[in-house]
């Protein structure tokens, strides 16, 4: 590339790390002080942009960004007031749930106001023009935004540096006792950090217009890159933030500039694992430096007597639904077997061993991919390839584990987000192998297993022989180390227990049976797809687990039995039955913040 090239595209990849600030800053500090994972954050950036483009006609563009902005912030105080406020002494994971219902929320809620067709917003007035630099021609708009970044974090600075405000901030962020017991309205602070954090994505969404059209899609998108840039730079650090998101916008500009587009759906991945392998807390983040609040040790795993014979009865009626059912009854139910096997093998190492993953369709997909391809291309029977195409996840399993017990919290999470979506990305560019974006088709079963009612009792003998290996695994001596390394990793190391392996070994046997139950699925639908391996997939997963219940033994169980078939009624009897589902999770999770097990121990307080 010549020198001109080289300015261009630096330009332009400027241009593109300055938004993916206004968002990151935003979730940054809705995390410094609330601890909360604001899965929603997305949604609140999708949201600016279609503010913003439908105002525009109204107000003209430069007045309709702030107030598109200043919605957006109203709608981020209403669903601090209203929603989080009262989760704040929650599971943490319990807090992500409820964001990530309010995705499904506000997505239906766009739909039902612009519909489904990405809208154009209007060029910049004053801004439409391009200037000549460099024998090139470069968008004034992209120059505006270059300067909008930076002017964005000196101004975040000089208020939490500089402003009484700043100072009960970053006072509440260190030591949120101490700072209610010097008389902290944290409930306001906290209001006003959400509403500030939410203006800064709807600013981002506002602003990003011209540029690009307004689509339901975006929000995930956009989310899932803010996490990258926050963990990067350093959960808490807004210079971090700045330059995290410099050092992907370049990189993803220069990817395209040299040819390899197709790197960028997995280069920002990339470079976080590699440099969370090398620095666990980011690029400016501190050792130590998140505080973990004023949590305990978790409680013992419950499988109480009430809870067991629930199980029973379940099981036996599942023995004998086939009887009882109508065809596409089997399909669901067959549904619900593989997604109980696919949440108790994440629960696997999110309850005994306490590690947060937010990647978990890798192996999903990876035994999907591998039994699929073992079966059409690789000559063996469908059976024999839905016991072998496991072992594929379990393999990645032992490569994605082995980089993820380095780290712990929000970190381990997010490099599993990282990893997942490399192995996303392989798949969905595979064209030779995988099929690409198509996926594979034609995966069906053995004649002996082609009728639903056959291959509906083949999977619930996998599936129950999964999770009763599982449940066997917990209670196990493995198990309670596991349990041992979660609790208290230094007391866990000084009696002998080798803390990185047990956890290591948990990741391998999670994506073993994650893989069973892909493999599984490939074979009930026909066709496998990389959607299988995407970032919703992973968050079922995690629904699944937190609806049902993290401290409870069969609570995956429920957890999918309920969300399965919860998305399965709403998407045939509700027009806008994501915003169903998410209102149903919501209202589960105000009432039951311990997941649907929880009901039990309602019940003993009430007697």
């Amino acid at each position: 590339m010549s020198g001109s090239a080289v300015l261009l595209q630096f330009l332009n990849g400027l241009a593109a790390s300055s938004s993916l600030f206004l968002v990151a800053a935003g979730l940054s500090l809705i995390f410094g002080v609330s601890r909360i994972i604001n899965f929603a954050h997305g949604s609140l950036y999708m949201l600016g942009m279609y503010f913003a483009v439908w105002l525009s006609p109204k107000l003209g563009f430069w007045l309709a960004v702030p107030v598109a902005a200043a919605a957006v912030a109203l709608v981020g105080c209403l669903i601090e007031v209203l929603l989080l406020r009262r989760l704040y002494k929650a599971p943490e994971l319990m807090q992500l749930l409820a964001t990530f219902a309010l995705v499904l929320v506000i997505r239906d809620a766009t739909l039902w106001a612009w519909g489904p067709e990405d809208t154009l917003g209007p060029r910049a007035p004053g801004f439409a023009g391009a200037l000549d630099l460099a024998g090139g021609r470069v968008p004034q708009y992209d120059l505006f935004l270059t300067v909008l970044g930076p002017l964005v974090l000196v101004m975040l600075h000089l208020a939490l540096t500089r402003t009484r405000w700043g100072v009960l901030l970053r006072a509440a962020t260190q030591d949120r006792e101490m700072a209610a017991a010097l008389g902290v309205n944290q409930r306001l602070l906290f209001t006003l950090v959400f509403a500030l954090g939410a203006l800064l994505a709807g600013l981002g969404g506002a602003l990003a217009i011209p540029r690009e059209p307004a689509s339901l899609g975006v929000d995930l998108t956009v989310i899932t890159d803010a996490f990258v840039v926050v963990v990067l730079g350093g959960l808490g650090s807004l210079p971090g933030a700045f330059l995290a998101s410099l050092l992907i916008g370049e990189v993803k500009a220069f990817c395209v500039a040299l040819g390899y587009s197709k790197l960028t759906l997995a280069i920002e991945f990339v470079i976080m694992a590699a440099v969370l392998a090398v620095r666990p807390w980011g690029l400016l983040g501190r050792a130590g430096a998140v505080p973990r609040g004023s949590a305990v040790g978790e409680p013992p795993l419950r499988f109480p007597p009430l809870e067991r014979l629930a199980c029973v009865i379940a099981g036996a009626l599942l023995v004998v639904a086939p009887a009882v059912s109508g065809p596409y009854t089997l399909v669901l139910l067959t549904d619900i077997a593989v997604f109980a096997l696919f949440a108790a093998s994440l629960h696997f190492i999110m309850g005994p061993g306490g590690m947060a993953s937010f990647g978990h369709a890798a192996y999903f997909g990876i035994g999907a991919y591998a039994a699929a391809l073992l079966a059409l291309h690789g000559g063996l029977m469908p059976e024999v390839a839905i016991i072998a195409g496991p072992y594929a996840a379990g393999i990645a399993a032992v490569a994605f584990g082995w980089l993820a017990v380095r780290l712990s919290g929000v970190y381990m999470a997010m490099l599993t987000l990282a990893l997942a979506q490399i192995a996303w990305s392989v798949v969905f560019q595979w064209d030779a192998v995988t099929g690409g974006s198509n996926g594979v088709i034609g995966v069906w079963p053995s004649p002996w297993l082609a009728s639903k009612t056959a291959y509906y009792y083949f999977v619930l003998v996998l599936c129950a022989l999964g999770v009763a290996f599982l449940w066997h695994a917990m209670h196990s001596p493995f198990g309670r180390a596991l349990r041992a390394a979660r609790d208290s990793p230094l007391r866990a190391e000084a009696i002998g227990i080798d803390v990185r392996r047990q956890q290591w070994l948990a990741f391998t046997l999670a994506g073993l049976f994650g893989g069973l139950a892909g493999s599984l699925f490939a074979f009930s639908k026909g066709s496998i797809s990389p959607e299988t391996l995407s970032v919703p997939r992973s968050v079922d997963a995690l629904v699944m687990v937190l609806l049902g219940g993290l401290q409870s033994v069969s609570g995956p169980l429920w957890g999918a039995a309920m969300f399965t078939w919860l998305s399965d009624a709403a998407s045939r009897e509700i027009e806008f039955w994501r915003a169903g589902v998410g209102g149903a999770i919501l209202l589960l999770i105000v009432a039951l913040p311990h997941g649907l097990t929880g009901l039990a121990d309602r019940w003993k307080s009430w007697r």
